[in-house]
């Protein structure tokens, strides 16, 4: 993708995003300290916005396909994928700073992470489960976006015995997936 100018690059990655979530209606959220500045000068992703997949609103960072410092997954470059039911500031934050971790590892679809100490006070979420939210091609490159659906202790004790394909069809069935809902209830799982 070496090749291609930064705008060549900017509206294939909107296309492809827009052709899993739909038009963006150009809801960006801007970073004041741009992604290239480093996490150590406080710069963060910018978030772009969909509000016409889900009855609430997606926010998918657009930093993260094309950037060759970025450790590819399974997916190829991905962007990271939040989901709230309703306008929230927390979550598109976190991912616009989780972006630059994905330059020092590889994130997985079915890989945990533990982020007690960046929710809000009360959350009952601890955790983020990634799951694959999409795949694309961006200038003739495999890429995709990868969830980061927040998660409670207990369903994060259960991922880590084993039972993550049990709690990803519980948080499907049970109306919480694809959504980090900052207070809610851990599932219930089948009997």
């Amino acid at each position: 993708m070496n090749t291609e100018t930064s705008e060549d690059l900017y509206d294939a990655r909107l296309k492809a995003l827009e052709s899993l979530y739909g038009e963006s209606g150009d809801m960006v959220l801007h970073s004041s300290i741009p992604f290239f500045v480093g996490h150590q000068l406080g710069g963060a992703a910018d978030i772009f916005q969909f509000k016409k997949h889900i009855r609430g609103i997606v926010s998918v960072t657009f930093e993260l396909i094309g950037n060759d410092q970025q450790k590819p997954n399974r997916l190829g470059n991905y962007e990271l994928a939040i989901c709230h039911r309703a306008e929230e500031d927390w979550g598109p934050d976190l991912i616009g700073r989780l972006a630059y971790y994905t330059l020092e590892a590889v994130l997985e679809p079915g890989q945990t992470m533990s982020i007690e100490a960046a929710v809000p006070e009360g959350s009952s979420i601890t955790a983020l489960l990634f799951m694959d939210f999409g795949r694309c091609e961006v200038l003739g490159e495999k890429s995709g976006v990868l969830l980061c659906l927040g998660i409670t202790a207990e369903e994060l004790q259960l991922c880590r015995q084993g039972k993550r394909l049990i709690v990803e069809a519980a948080l499907k069935d049970q109306g919480v997936y694809p959504y980090t809902d900052l207070y809610r209830n851990t599932i219930t799982l089948p009997k």
